[in-house]
C-alpha cells in the first residue's frame, strides 16, 4: 500500500516558507527555499506561496538575475500583529471587537497589554 502524503494547510506553508527565509544569511531565492523544505514541495509551489507572502506584505523581492531573492519584510510577532489588524478592520464595532478581546485575555496578558499601551503613549509624548 502506497505511503499517504500528509496535506499541508496553506497558513502552515507560509510559515514554513517564512521560517526558511528567516533562516537565511540574506535575501534567498525560491530555489533555495525549496531545498530547505523538501524535495516533496515542488517549486511552482513556493513561488506561488511566496508570490502571495508578498500580496500580505511578508515579504519583499528583488530581482536577482532571471529570478528573484526573496526577504522577510517582518518577524514572527509582526506578522501576527499585522493579521490581527486585518481581522479587526473586517469587522464594523472595533469597539466591541476590541472590549471583547480584552476581557477574554488571562490577567497577565491584560497587565502586559496595559503596560504597553503605557510604554507607546510615553514615546507619543516625548
Amino acid at each position: 500500500m502506497a505511503e499517504q502524503r500528509r496535506r499541508r494547510g496553506q497558513g502552515e506553508l507560509e510559515a514554513q516558507v517564512l521560517s526558511a527565509l528567516r533562516a537565511a544569511e540574506g535575501p534567498a531565492t525560491a530555489g533555495w527555499v525549496q531545498e530547505r523544505l523538501g524535495a516533496d514541495l515542488a517549486y511552482t509551489t513556493v513561488v506561488t506561496i511566496l508570490t502571495r507572502l508578498l500580496e500580505k506584505g511578508a515579504v519583499t523581492r528583488e530581482r536577482a538575475g532571471r529570478s528573484f531573492a526573496w526577504t522577510p519584510s517582518s518577524d514572527e510577532a509582526g506578522l501576527a500583529a499585522r493579521r490581527m489588524r486585518k481581522v479587526l478592520d473586517g469587522e464594523s464595532d472595533r469597539e466591541a471587537v476590541l472590549a471583547s478581546f480584552l476581557t477574554a485575555l488571562p490577567p497577565g496578558d491584560e497587565r502586559l497589554l496595559r503596560e504597553l499601551l503605557r510604554q507607546a503613549e510615553a514615546e507619543k509624548d516625548v
